[in-house]
């Protein structure tokens, strides 16, 4: 125990000692660990964002291929339909029971010139065309190689798998013909939908090759289509789904979407009314590769800024340490004034040194409190008899530009309306005495203000305000509401399409008034609102705001110095809904205010 106890001393002792050394560390610390942080953070977020555009993307081709692929299969259905729909099958199944060979002969070659003009109509993928009739056992087929007639010994295997069945349809590979497949449809007697046979058409694959490679532009990637039973009827690529996989596929009975797996991303779309399973697989290792390049960038980037910071902060800690260091050892010598009892310290560096000197001159930092205040008070009064004469000088630019365009629209007596609402803020503004308003002088400066406003957006604009009339004579620090209204405006309503609303509501809530400005606006975000709030919990009683306008947190801030931090503004908001102000204050009527 004391071996290590002896490694921890030799360890820290550089640094309990020296307040440089400290210094160092704790800048390299603080410069070093954001950067590490936000370099992972980037590299994660980047794999992320490609994930999310990876899947957004392929989950869109995915239902666009199968809209064309259920076009491509529809187009072969219309096919089949022209030959269920012949009057030359029609009587073949119906016309001709117990007639002469030749007329079945006639009726037979009827069938036959119908499938062969089918056969000629398909593009060249459709290789050949067979119908089989259940009753008569007769099988008719056309193809490149033959055209013919056949009475087979028992029913062929697809027709018979489709009356077994009882299906409609039936898709399915062409047996020892991988690059072939059979779309087959059954005949049904109309009145009681009996199965008297069948039609196939025997296509190519390569016929959907060209619209299946739109969602394979990558060797890695593989595409293959399914049957309704899970069957792989056509893969494109070499990768196969996992059994876990494809029994979760083949579960789903429509719709787009995709599973994650282990090891890759399966994307599937249900083709209906075919029921055939789109399937495109992405290994994940394709998302992570094309994310290691911007990865590995990041971690170059972040791996010199991190050497950049660190020599920064060494640099910056020895500038900012030397001084206190030289002014530790000048003042071993210094006494301002006659020594007296001072209490230890507990520091051993330099600044446990710079505790015990400067206690000897903390009784003359006293006597300067009270002018340091006042000084700051008459400041703060300065400040405000300046801010009350700002009024927004784009504010006041559109309301001139309204008025002069009113001059030539309308008759003088609006125009003169606006004038005087104009006039009157100006007068409050700049004349009104004192830094505290009646709610009844404030209200009105603030219908002054609407007035502008509801003619610059009449078409738009709804607003109204309630006023409790035992809460009008309480007092309000000037230029409160429409600094507030304002904001609402610039922030909430500017970038809101539609009708605007705002509201102002003002109610006596002994021993408080609660003031209340809500609009329709577009909302403040979640970060943002918390930030807000923050800053109005950490008021430190300042009057200016960074920018050019009487701001949310300089109308705070007048309310905690006038009349303590229990009273101030609160926020309320919901994303693309509005925001809601309110103000609490203490009831203090303006006959009192001088008690």
């Amino acid at each position: 125990m004391r071996g290590l106890m002896k490694i921890y001393n030799f360890l820290t002792n550089p640094f309990r000692r020296s307040i440089r050394n400290k210094l160092i560390l704790t800048m390299i610390v603080l410069s070093v660990a954001p950067i590490i942080a936000v370099t992972g953070l980037a590299a994660e977020n980047s794999r992320k964002s490609l994930e999310t555009e990876v899947i957004q993307t392929n989950l869109s081709n995915m239902k666009w291929t199968g809209i064309y692929l259920g076009e491509q299969l529809t187009q072969l259905n219309n096919l089949i339909y022209t030959i269920l729909i012949s009057p030359q099958l029609n009587d073949y199944l119906f016309k001709f029971e117990g007639t002469d060979l030749s007329s079945q002969f006639a009726a037979q070659k009827n069938i036959v010139d119908t499938l062969t003009s089918v056969f000629y109509s398909g593009n060249h993928h459709v290789v050949g065309v067979e119908l089989f009739v259940k009753e008569r056992n007769k099988l008719f087929a056309v193809n490149g190689m033959q055209i013919g007639i056949a009475s087979p010994e028992r029913t062929p295997p697809p027709y018979e798998e489709l009356f077994k069945e009882k299906k409609d349809f039936l898709i399915r590979t062409t047996p020892g013909d991988p690059s072939k497949f059979q779309l087959i449809r059954s005949i049904n007697r109309f009145e009681d939908r009996e199965k008297l046979g069948g039609v196939s058409l025997e296509v190519r694959w390569a016929l959907l090759d060209q619209t299946l490679t739109l969602l394979r532009p990558s060797e890695e990637h593989a595409v293959l289509i399914a049957g309704p039973d899970g069957r792989i009827l056509y893969p494109i690529g070499t990768w196969v789904p996992s059994r876990e996989a494809m029994e979760k596929i083949n579960q789903l009975a429509s719709g787009t979407g995709y599973l994650r797996t282990k090891d890759d991303y399966l994307f599937y779309n249900v083709i209906d009314p075919w029921g055939l399973k789109l399937i495109k697989i992405i290994p994940t290792s394709f998302i992570n590769q094309s994310a290691k390049k911007t990865m590995q960038d990041g971690f170059i980037v972040g791996s010199v800024s991190v050497l950049i910071s660190i020599l920064i902060a060494i640099f910056l800690a020895w500038r900012t340490a030397n001084p206190i260091v030289r002014l530790a050892r000048s003042m071993q010598g210094l006494s301002l004034i006659k020594e007296t009892e001072v209490p230890l310290s507990n520091r051993v560096d330099e600044i446990g040194l710079l505790e015990t000197k400067l206690h000897h001159m903390s009784h003359r930092i006293r006597e300067h409190i009270k002018t340091e205040y006042s000084m700051n008070l008459e400041k703060r009064t300065a400040e405000l008899k300046a801010l009350q004469a700002q009024i927004n000088p784009h504010f006041l630019q559109n309301t001139l530009q309204l008025i002069g365009s009113m001059l030539f629209s309308t008759n003088p007596r609006d125009s003169y309306e606006i004038i005087k609402a104009l006039s009157d803020m100006f007068r409050y503004v700049i004349r009104e005495p004192g830094e505290l308003a009646s709610i009844r002088s404030e209200i009105e400066h603030l219908h002054n203000y609407m007035r502008i406003q509801k003619r610059r957006f009449a078409s738009r604009l709804r607003f109204a305000i309630e006023v409790d009339p035992d809460a009008a004579s309480g007092l309000i620090p000037k230029l409160t509401l429409q600094p507030i209204v304002e904001n609402a405006f610039i922030h909430g309503l500017d970038r809101k399409t539609g009708d605007w609303e705002l509201n102002v509501s003002v109610s006596l809530q002994r021993p408080d008034v609660l003031i209340k400005v809500q609009d329709n606006g577009v909302g403040i975000g979640a970060d943002r609102m918390a930030e807000l709030r923050k800053q109005l919990e950490s008021l430190a009683g300042q009057v200016w705001t960074d920018g050019e306008r009487i701001g949310l947190k300089n109308v705070a801030s007048r309310i905690v110095m006038h009349f303590g931090p229990a009273y101030g503004v609160m926020l309320e908001s919901v994303p693309n809904k509005g925001t809601s102000v309110m103000i609490r204050i203490p009831f203090v009527p303006k006959e009192d205010s001088s008690k």
